[in-house]
């Protein structure tokens, strides 16, 4: 089933993570449920796993295991909970903003803290009056000798409650030019979460409001320099932002198919499996069908960006395909249930409401059709797969040699991996070759 693009790594990684999923995560989904609050130890114990770290370098002590590899890990832990799903794809739409715009020291920093779980990334740029109109915010950064000094609101922030480095982009000047990208921690002062609300799905998730009240910020957690928060937003949102919720969609959608066939396998009616039925063979053959399409363009588009090849349009699309499908098949999913979906005894209900927290983020399906038809009149300004391309191409280097994977991702970390293996080095100081270890291992 799953091989679009994937070979032995990915899959022994992917058994990993679904082990992780099954023994840690699942039995937690009845209490996310049931209080609706933000599920902060588990965050953090999925953050330690090194998952966050996918995409960081292996000199900066991450994965290096690239796009598909991250893919698959957000995939898996969604097919059991979306909202553990949602928060790795929040984090690690936090990591590109470093990745693609930090500075050495920035990187240096931050990426190995991040690689390790000890922090929790974001990045806030949606706003209340503003909302997915990227140049009508309003919140302002003003230059004040060695800090800028913030003021104004973020809203829909992923992991605002759990996060420790916020990745904030606000007004320094007028017009597109006038847009910059500061990293802020948590504890600066004039820096304050707002209340989480309780919301349709994805219990368990952060997604509130940040608050910017004189919070004075020092001149170097500048991103990149003044003028490059446009930059920041778009190329985060397009090259992260859009494959993460098309795996978060993804790993719901399987969710869907594994749950309804199960269901018309156990379901008796005329003393028959359920399953036997005509009609509701023609409901999961095209849960099925939308599931293949779905795992195809989401598998393609990412392969693409690990291979540093123009995929803007593959992206947009694997979102649209993954979200509008998913919602299709949860739908269907439904009707095959009947009254026993609208019961939380079943989560084939939690899977509707979840995969409806994945429609608006990172742009709705109006808007990927609208830049697809920008594309094809031949409109479409430029590719941010193409700029960063360098920074998105997975080298050879960074994956561990085939001696060193094993036929089976591990249960259980080696017993013991020396310390000087896994201390994190920056480009041009490594002290040995990157096979010291498989990202398929665990991190100390």
């Amino acid at each position: 089933m799953h091989r679009y693009f994937t070979d032995q790594r990915h899959e022994a990684l992917r058994q990993r993570v679904r082990n992780f999923a099954e023994s840690e995560v699942r039995p937690r989904i009845a209490e996310m449920e049931a209080n609706r609050s933000v599920c902060h130890d588990l965050s953090r114990l999925i953050a330690r796993q090194g998952w966050i770290g996918a995409t960081v370098h292996r000199a900066y002590g991450g994965m290096g295991a690239g796009h598909v590899a991250k893919t698959l890990i957000i995939e898996e832990l969604s097919r059991v909970s979306a909202a553990m799903g949602a928060m790795v794809q929040a984090s690690q739409l936090g990591v590109a903003k470093i990745v693609h715009f930090g500075s050495e020291e920035q990187k240096k920093t931050w990426l190995p803290a991040i690689a390790s779980g000890d922090c929790l990334p974001t990045i806030a740029v949606t706003e209340p009056e503003s909302g997915g109109h990227v140049l009508g915010m309003s919140s302002s950064a003003v230059r004040d000798g060695d800090d800028y000094v913030l003021n104004g609101r973020k809203t829909y922030v992923g992991n605002s409650h759990v996060g420790d480095l916020h990745g904030v982009v606000v007004r320094t000047g007028e017009g597109s030019k006038g847009l910059s990208a500061f990293l802020v921690e948590s504890e600066t002062p004039g820096f304050r979460v707002g209340p989480q609300q309780p919301a349709m799905g994805l219990h368990g998730f952060s997604f509130g409001e940040l608050f910017f009240d004189n919070c004075r910020v020092p001149a170097a957690n500048l991103l990149g320099r003044e003028g490059d928060g446009l930059s920041v937003a778009y190329s985060s949102s397009v090259l992260y932002g859009r494959p993460n919720l098309t795996a978060v969609s993804l790993g719901i959608h399987q969710a869907v198919l594994d749950e309804t066939t199960r269901f018309c396998t156990e379901r008796q009616r005329y003393g028959k499996p359920l399953a036997d039925l005509g009609n509701i063979k023609l409901k999961l053959g095209r849960i099925q069908s939308r599931l293949l399409l779905a795992r195809l363009s989401a598998y393609h588009a990412v392969h693409l960006l690990d291979h540093g090849l123009p995929c803007d349009a593959e992206l947009m699309n694997a979102k649209l395909v993954n979200v509008e499908s998913a919602l299709e098949s949860a739908r269907d999913a439904m009707d095959i249930h009947a009254a026993c979906g609208l019961f939380t005894d079943r989560p084939v209900e939690r899977f509707l409401r979840d995969a409806h927290h994945i429609f608006a983020p990172a742009g709705t399906s109006d808007i990927q059709l609208l830049r697809l038809g920008e594309l094809a009149l031949g409109r479409a300004q430029g590719e941010w797969s193409s700029r960063l391309a360098d920074l998105l191409r997975l080298e050879p280097s960074e994956w561990p040699e085939e001696d060193e994977v094993p036929c089976e991702a591990p249960a259980d970390p080696p017993a013991a991996v020396r310390a000087e293996d896994t201390t994190p080095t920056v480009p041009g100081q490594r002290t040995g070759p990157l096979r010291q270890h498989s990202w398929l291992a665990r991190p100390n």
